[in-house]
């Protein structure tokens, strides 16, 4: 075994995220690829989570499923075991690192992790780094840190090299950043969340959200139009004419559209609601947005619980999640899992290729005392014949039908 695996340390004082100052100088755009058309995009993307609360709720399921329950690799290679309990200085597991990652992947299309070693290859710690903070170098082998963008600074910058090129930084640590990106035609240097064609719907899911906020704030009255009688000779005239038109038509309507007219012999100043029966449409609109988004996300409603209302399906439920392992979530593991083999087999001279993330399903479909060929006989599937405890069992089984059919 490589001398160096028997020395493999992960201490905090060598292995913490770095915080140094950028080399590059001038203004943010002109050094890196801007992310968006104005370099902001995570930021709006963050901010359209945070209001949309199916779109939330779809992009923190999702993102957890990828995770997993855990990682596990070959119980012979204990480094490895040892990355996967504490990965960095700071003490986190491996899972801890990759759910995160897997938000940002969710949410960004993108992710950015850190990784730290020495030229002895002594030690390893991978870290999570917010995306909303990085942004390609114009060179393409960079990635610029910066905790605000929108107030861009270099002296507050850190630049470090796209993995797998590694640079000595000033504390002696080997560093590089790995980025992960969705494949988009068209974009280089940045990759694209899954969800980009349901924007629209997810602001549709927001605005009716607000729709309905407004309707409770203004107590669910009408809105409509006041038509004033009277000449408003300039503008203080016209707030006056208001308040009189405030002080007659009591109450709190909606949205209100004042027009003034001239005036006649009788003051025939009213309020004339705009009676709207279509709360239906707009209730329907929302589900259809709902629907649009979970299609958008290439993700399914009863795993991010948008259909508990109509009824606890626990069929539904493991069979749409069986759909979304084999279709979504194993190959998204293995985008994330990928160069961390890779980076452990480079820096220890170990396959690490056993690494993987221990998936379950949201629920519990056979009893926890059925045993491994129990379960695979009971779903149909190849098991071993000549097991004399599986010649039991089929025997059991066998008496079982019998009895009932009595």
């Amino acid at each position: 075994m490589n001398k160096n695996i028997q020395r493999v340390t992960i201490t905090r004082n060598r292995a913490e995220p770095l915080l140094g100052s950028c080399t590059a100088s001038g203004d943010a755009t002109t050094k890196v690829w801007q992310w968006g058309g104005d370099n902001m995009l995570p930021y709006a993307l963050s901010l359209i989570a945070r209001n949309s609360v199916a779109h939330r709720r779809i992009i923190n399921d999702k993102a957890n499923y990828i995770a997993g329950k855990g990682v596990v690799c070959d119980d012979s290679l204990h480094i490895v075991k040892r990355l996967i309990s504490s990965v960095n200085g700071d003490g986190e597991t491996l899972r801890s690192v990759i759910a995160r990652l897997a938000l940002d992947e969710a949410m960004f299309g993108n992710a950015f992790m850190e990784v730290v070693t020495d030229s002895q290859h002594s030690f390893l710690s991978l870290y999570h780094i917010d995306a909303s903070k990085c942004r390609i170098a114009r060179d393409s082998e960079n990635v610029i840190l910066h905790h605000d963008w929108q107030t861009f600074r270099s002296s507050e910058a850190t630049t470090l090299p796209l993995y797998p090129t590694f640079r000595e930084q000033e504390d002696g640590t080997l560093r590089a950043v790995v980025h992960y990106k969705d494949y988009e035609p068209m974009f280089s240097h940045y990759g694209v969340a899954p969800y980009i064609a349901g924007l629209d719907a997810a602001a549709i899911l927001y605005k009716t959200d607000r729709w309905n906020l407004s309707r409770i704030d203004n107590s669910f009255q009408l809105s409509g139009v006041m038509m004033l009688d009277g000449i408003a000779g300039d503008e203080d005239e016209a707030n006056r004419l208001v308040r009189i038109a405030e002080e007659k038509f009591s109450g709190n309507p909606g949205q209100v559209l004042f027009v003034l007219r001239n005036s006649s012999k009788d003051d025939s100043s009213q309020f004339i609601p705009i009676d709207s029966n279509a709360d239906g449409d707009w209730a329907k609109l929302h589900e259809q947005a709902e629907s649009d988004l979970v299609v958008a996300h290439s993700w399914f409603r009863s795993l991010c619980g948008l259909d508990y209302a109509s009824g606890f399906s626990t069929d539904r439920i493991l069979q749409e999640y069986e759909v979304a392992l084999n279709t979504v979530i194993l190959a998204q593991q293995e985008q994330l899992l990928e160069p961390i083999r890779d980076i452990i087999t480079l820096i220890f001279d170990i396959n690490a290729s056993s690494l993987s993330i221990v998936n379950k399903p949201p629920l519990r479909s056979k009893p926890s005392y059925m045993r491994v060929w129990e379960a695979r006989k009971a779903d149909g599937l190849d098991y071993d014949e000549s097991d004399p405890l599986q010649q039991l069992f089929l025997a059991e089984i066998s008496s079982s039908k019998t009895r009932k059919t009595e």
